[in-house]
């Protein structure tokens, strides 16, 4: 080989080098979730505002406490670990999760298309569907009865809310807005009828605000889980830790306590929730 040879030779190798440093610096990491949470000695989780009981920020002092607090702090306690949040949506958590913002995402109902994108631990409750209606609004007995072109129900976007509603009412004009509290305020200044909740949601929220409507338990009576969303990867190790916490805590009552507990936050007791509440 002669000298220019060799320069060539040295000089492709050199840049065969540079090139493998870039890709190893632009590839994701490929530490797993409770690695790295072991490692920084932090559980990043979403938190969203107003959505008692599972989460309540004081607006005086910025402290966030509630049911799904009490829940990532003992999930932290076990991992070694501190609680961090970032402020979210119902909607938006899912993204955190995917784009790694977020380490653990609360209340997530595992359709499907979530189950695509995300992973789940088992249930930590099992929650029923309600309608807050508008003063005025004849109360419905059944979801058939709110299924009209007239009527028109308010639903925050991307949340399971929205899926009851368009599952069970697709006759009816769907509003769709960015957050739950907007889709409140659409029922509460009249633009919209009714309001589909969560349970645990619509008690809470006609606590703080008695004239708002009343609270309807439309029949068949609708019931989901809930469970902590992940994001998807192979070391199972993670989803394993959080299903059997779910378990363990749901067998014993625990994660009741932590509910009934969110809810002192807006003045309601365990006599407050209507039987057909299940949590």
């Amino acid at each position: 080989m002669n000298r220019r040879d060799a320069l060539t030779t040295v000089a492709l190798a050199g840049a065969a080098l540079a090139a493998s440093t870039s890709a190893k610096a632009d590839t994701p990491s490929s530490e797993s979730s409770i690695e790295r949470i072991k490692k920084s000695g932090v559980l990043r989780i979403a938190v969203i505002v107003g959505q008692e009981p599972y989460f309540h920020k004081d607006l005086a002092t910025g402290q966030w406490s509630g049911a799904c607090i009490d829940m990532a702090t003992d999930i932290a306690g076990k991992l070694g670990a501190k609680v961090e949040t970032l402020e979210s949506t119902w909607g938006n958590q899912i993204l955190d999760l995917q784009g790694g913002k977020v380490d653990l995402a609360f209340a997530v109902n595992p359709t499907p298309e979530r189950s695509l994108v995300i992973d789940f631990s088992t249930p930590i409750l099992v929650h029923s569907f309600t309608v807050i209606t508008k003063k005025g609004f004849a109360k419905p007995q059944t979801w058939a009865e709110l299924n009209k072109p007239e009527v028109k129900i308010a639903v925050d976007i991307g949340s399971t809310h929205e899926t009851i509603a368009r599952r069970y009412c697709p006759k009816a004009t769907i509003l769709g807005f960015k957050s739950r509290d907007e889709a409140i305020l659409a029922v509460a200044t009249g633009r919209a009828d009714c309001n589909v909740s969560l349970a645990v949601l619509a008690v809470s929220t006609l606590k703080k605000n008695p004239n708002l409507g009343e609270l309807a338990i439309p029949r068949p009576l609708l019931t989901l889980p809930t469970n902590m969303g992940i994001r998807a990867e192979s070391d199972r190790r993670y989803k394993d830790f959080l299903s059997a916490w779910a378990d363990y805590n749901r067998s014993l009552g625990q994660t009741r306590e932590w509910m009934l507990k969110g809810f002192e936050a807006v003045g309601l007791s365990a006599d407050d929730i209507p039987g057909e509440v299940q949590f």
